[in-house]
C-alpha cells in the first residue's frame, strides 16, 4: 500500500490545476505591474505607433502578434530589449530599413517591454 500523493490520478485532478490557477495568477499580476498609460506615452513619443497598434498589423506588426510569438520563451524580454534599442534591420512594405531605436529610461523601457509582452 503506497502512502504517496504522487499517484498519475492525483497529478491530473489537483497539480494540474493547481498549476494552470498559479499560471494565470502569475499573468494577472504581471499585468497589474504594467502603467499602460505610461507605456502608451513613451510609445507615442518614439512614433511607435505609426507602425504598430495593439490588435492590428500595420507596416508592422501588432504588440499583440508579437507577445504571441514571444510567449513561453525565457529570453523575451531579452529579444524585445535587444530589438528596440540596437536599430535592426525590418521589411517595411517590402523594403529593408533600420528600426527606429527606442529614447526612455530603463523604467520607461521595461515598462513598455512589459506592455508589449502583456497584450
Amino acid at each position: 500500500m503506497s502512502l504517496s500523493i504522487f499517484t498519475k490520478k492525483n497529478l491530473t485532478r489537483v497539480v494540474m490545476p493547481l498549476t494552470l490557477a498559479l499560471t494565470a495568477f502569475s499573468a494577472n499580476v504581471l499585468a497589474a505591474d504594467v502603467d499602460a498609460d505610461g507605456a502608451n506615452g513613451v510609445l507615442k513619443k518614439n512614433n511607435c505607433t505609426k507602425c504598430h497598434s495593439v490588435d492590428k498589423d500595420k507596416s508592422g506588426p501588432s504588440f499583440k502578434k508579437t507577445a504571441a510569438a514571444l510567449k513561453g520563451k525565457p529570453d523575451a524580454e531579452a529579444k524585445l530589449t535587444k530589438h528596440l534599442t540596437t536599430g535592426p534591420m525590418v521589411k517595411v512594405d517590402g523594403a529593408e530599413e533600420k528600426h527606429k531605436v527606442i529614447v526612455a529610461t530603463d523604467a520607461e523601457l521595461k515598462n513598455v517591454i512589459q506592455y508589449i509582452l502583456s497584450r
